[in-house]
Order: C-alpha cells, then sequence, then structure tokens
C-alpha cells in the first residue's frame, strides 16, 4: 500500500471514529435546536461499542496476517530452524487472539 492510501485510510478511519464525538459532546446552550439537544442528552453508545469492536478487529487481523507472512518468509530463508519458528508463530498468534477476545468482550458488554 503507497503511502497517500495509507494516509486516507487513517483519515478516514479518525473521522469514521471520532465524529459521533462531536455530536455527542454537543452542549445545549450551543445554540442547537431542542430536538438535537435532546437527542444528545441521551445518546445511545452502542454504535460506538461496535465501532471500537470492528477496530479490535481490524487490528488483530493485520496482525497475524503480519506473522504469518513474517514467518513463511523467515522459513524460506532457513528452513532449518523452520519448527522453531513455527511454535513461536503460534504462540504469539494465541496471544493476538486471547488479547482480541478479550477486548471484544469488553467493547460488546458495555
Amino acid at each position: 500500500m503507497n503511502r497517500l492510501a495509507k494516509i486516507a485510510t487513517m483519515v478516514f478511519v479518525f473521522a469514521l471514529v471520532f465524529a459521533p464525538l462531536a455530536v455527542i459532546a454537543q452542549d445545549a446552550e450551543s445554540g442547537a435546536a431542542d430536538a438535537v439537544s435532546a437527542a444528545t442528552s441521551s445518546v445511545d453508545l452502542t454504535a460506538l461499542y461496535g465501532i471500537g469492536a470492528g477496530l479490535v478487529l481490524i487490528g488483530a487481523g493485520y496482525g497475524i496476517g503480519k506473522i504469518g507472512a513474517n514467518t513463511v518468509e523467515s522459513m524460506a530463508r532457513q528452513p532449518e530452524v523452520a519448527g522453531k519458528i513455527q511454535t513461536a508463530m503460534i504462540i504469539s498468534a494465541a496471544l493476538i487472539e486471547g488479547v482480541t477476545f478479550f477486548a471484544l468482550i469488553i467493547c460488546l458488554l458495555k
């Protein structure tokens, strides 16, 4: 992925995550309509929890994908230590999955 595409992806994710916060933080005395202030006083954060869970899954998928790609490359370079590399990869992937499940439980049970 080239540099411009990475920057555009980061900006999109930033806007997707932090745009709803502007609505949540809106003050009733800021000149907003009564309907908007009534809607923001009892905001349902379920959508934000869903966004958080999605970001957790994206991060875990990216991390495990990088581990797999680097493991295959390392095995191709040094086939004599492939067993040790594969064991380290499985342990790392299991740790990432454990943290991912913990973060998903926190996001979805709030």
